[in-house]
């Protein structure tokens, strides 16, 4: 093995042959990195017993699987002018290595077990933002549309009743206006779901998604309208409405 110091992940999780074995504990008499690697890797896995089940996008599998030939993991890297056991160097944050020994064991079972860790607080429990909530979800639904080269992507879940715009480079609205979501649903045509400005933006529409035949944009007023003034710059049929 040229690169035994590689072995620390697999072996955490018990996912070595005989020899990789036998030469990884041979090396991990020697390599208090590796020893302080393993620990934290033996951390980890004590706080999965806390991991919350989620259901991943659909997508996410494939890009595991995708990512799996490519991605190798590295030895520790030791500055020059140090001992490199008194000084090694981390290559993993908690938070990471929560998500790796998460990955390898869940993909053995068919599944995939998704956690968020505060970088600060590793025992709070895992927290979702709410546009990673829908997304999650077994029926998520995506909805994308472009406009001058701006991405503007709504996400719903009729499960959970929620939907989401989600958007990077927003521009800004005109000065005195801000941009308005709608709901649209039968007998009651376009109903506000909520504002917003301009850049990255990740906001829940309120209403009643579950049952509404799409959203739309408009530009509006500041504070908004009851009703919209103007034509949508951006709208989205929902399936299955």
């Amino acid at each position: 093995m040229s690169d035994v110091h590689a072995l620390v992940g697999a072996y955490a999780v018990d996912a070595v042959d005989d020899i990789e074995r036998a030469a990884f504990e041979r090396h991990l008499a020697d390599c208090q990195a590796c020893r302080l690697e393993l620990a934290s890797l033996h951390e980890a896995a004590a706080l999965m017993a806390t991991v919350e089940d989620v259901e991943p996008p659909a997508r996410m599998r494939e890009q595991v699987l995708a990512g799996i030939g490519s991605i190798r993991p590295l030895p520790p890297e030791v500055a020059a002018d140090r001992d490199p056991v008194a000084a090694p160097r981390r290559r993993f944050r908690p938070a990471t290595l929560v998500a790796a020994a998460a990955a390898v064991i869940a993909l053995g079972a068919g599944g995939i077990i998704w956690q968020q860790l505060s970088d600060d607080d590793t025992s709070q429990a895992p927290t979702l933002s709410a546009a990673e909530r829908v997304q999650a979800a077994a029926d998520a639904e995506e909805y994308t549309q472009t406009l001058d080269g701006i991405e503007v992507t709504v996400v719903r879940s009729r499960s959970l009743n929620q939907a989401v715009l989600v958007t990077e480079e927003m521009p800004s609205p005109p000065e005195g206006k801000v941009y308005e979501l709608w709901l649209a649903h039968k007998g009651q045509g376009m109903v506000p779901a909520g504002l917003m400005g301009g850049g990255r933006q990740e906001v829940r529409l309120e209403g009643d998604p579950a049952t509404a035949l799409g959203a739309g944009i408009t530009i509006e007023p500041a504070g908004g309208s009851e009703k919209p003034t103007s034509e949508p710059m951006m709208s989205f049929t929902f399936e299955k409405a």
